[in-house]
């Protein structure tokens, strides 16, 4: 059988892949970097200069100056755990070049010696010919925000321990309020934990503490506070909301501090422009502006104010790093992988991502499949066949492909399609000779008669 003659496809390289003649390469430690300097010889050969460098602030600043002067026209550093930050920092302030790359991508030909110099020589030989991916690194204020986001997500999950802590505590003290109770951190379940560690035992009083709906369940609260709460219960219930309470301070101050970042944050450059090029200063209002772009991103079902911070303190509010929204979800790894070899494909599960950024997008999806959108509609039309998670990680998916034309288009507002999407734009004819089919297969006979109007 023939085969059918296809055109020639041609790909173009990409920036980062363009050779170069003088590199850097730097393979990062806790104490040190072992450094690779590849440049042209007066006798036209190549070859390789390799030397350690103290990860200090003045030793990497002198290795810049030294880079400077040798014209070097990328340096490249693998992600090493946190110790790459050093070098990274202090060599982009000195003007230089620099490209982070993911360690996976540059591992050693397997059968070759390992050691800091055949791995810096091997990665500088990689970013001479153009075959490394660089990372993003978002620039400086977009990376101290995303370290006050992070500590507050972190912050926010010791709370959420130490609530969780103080629940056991009750059940150890045969409390069953959190049976009643919608959270063990309502108000009225908080004062009737204070009136347990000041001495308070009578069920019929700690039910009197209750507000708002939690009135309606005061028999219910009886039995649930008749329990065993005695002394050395409440000592360690004042620890654990003396914690809770202290971890809650920081989180509003961390909030607070995030806001005054977001509204110092620069006005993104517009589409197809560099980031480089961009007004240094934004003038405060406008549909650009960092504070007016999480308004439009907290409109998306299932995106709160805070979520919205996380997501732009993540992927940045300048969106020329990522051509498209499949840049931006493949980064994400909220895509599958795709395999194919001959005529065979094979699909894969979505790999590791960004931690933070998956998980709040992952809670976000939650919250967007239980409203009656398009979003909410998407989860549950995928979930009857793909199953829960597949379904979340479809709609979480969703969501970032809105957050990069919201971020990307400064004009651009959220508008839903509606929970009716799909069911308006059904082609009817297909369907109506689908189910047809069906029916004959079953060994019937089917007649159409159309119902009156």
């Amino acid at each position: 059988m023939a085969r059918t003659k296809r055109e020639p496809q041609e790909i173009l390289d990409e920036q980062h892949e363009q050779v170069l003649q003088r590199v850097c390469a730097i393979d990062v430690a806790k104490g040190f970097g072992q450094v690779c300097v590849r440049v042209p010889r007066a006798d036209g050969r190549r070859g390789s200069k390799v030397f350690p460098v103290d990860a200090t602030t003045g030793e990497v600043l002198r290795l810049g100056e030294t880079l400077l002067g040798q014209g070097i026209e990328m340096v490249t550093l693998e992600s090493t755990s946190d110790y790459w930050r050093i070098f990274y920092y202090l060599l982009e302030a000195c003007g230089l070049p620099i490209q982070l790359v993911n360690a996976r991508d540059v591992k050693n030909v397997p059968g070759r010696p390992k050691s800091d110099t055949h791995d810096c020589v091997w990665l500088a030989k990689l970013t001479e010919r153009g075959m490394l991916r660089p990372s993003f690194v978002p620039p400086a204020a977009v990376r101290v925000l995303r370290d006050y986001t992070r500590t507050r997500v972190d912050l926010t999950r010791d709370r959420t321990r130490h609530w969780q802590r103080l629940e056991k505590l009750l059940e150890d003290a045969l409390i069953k309020v959190t049976t009643i109770a919608s959270k063990i951190s309502t108000v009225s379940v908080r004062d009737m934990i204070n009136a347990l560690i000041r001495g308070e035992r009578d069920p019929h009083r700690l039910a009197d503490l209750a507000r708002g709906s939690m009135r309606a369940k005061h028999r219910d609260l009886v039995r649930a506070l008749d329990g065993r709460f005695d002394a050395h219960h409440a000592e360690l219930a004042t620890i654990l909301l003396g914690q809770i309470d202290s971890l809650t301070t920081e989180i509003d101050r961390l909030t607070t501090r995030i806001d005054q970042l977001i509204a110092d944050l620069p006005t993104p450059a517009p589409p197809g422009q560099h980031s480089d090029q961009a007004p240094p200063e934004h003038p405060g209002t406008g549909p650009g502006t960092p504070p007016a772009i999480l308004h439009r991103l907290a409109g998306i079902p299932g995106i709160s104010p805070q979520t919205a911070q996380v997501i732009l303190a993540e992927v940045g509010p300048d969106m020329n790093r990522f051509p498209t929204a499949r840049h931006l979800v493949a980064w994400a790894r909220l895509s599958p992988q795709l395999k194919q070899s001959g005529a065979k494909h094979f699909g894969g599960k979505t790999s590791k991502g960004n931690p933070y950024l998956k998980g709040v997008l992952g809670t976000a999806a939650a919250s967007a499949s239980r409203t009656n959108t398009f979003l909410g509609e998407r989860y549950r039309r995928i979930v009857k066949r793909r199953g829960k998670g597949k379904a979340l990680v479809a709609v979480a998916r969703s969501i970032l492909v809105i957050v990069w034309h919201l971020l990307a288009d400064p004009t651009a507002t959220y508008h839903d399609l509606g929970a009716d999407y799909y069911t308006t734009r059904i082609d009817k004819e297909r369907r109506q000779r689908h189910l047809v089919q069906q029916l004959e297969a079953l060994g019937l006979q089917v007649t159409l008669t159309p119902a009156a109007a």
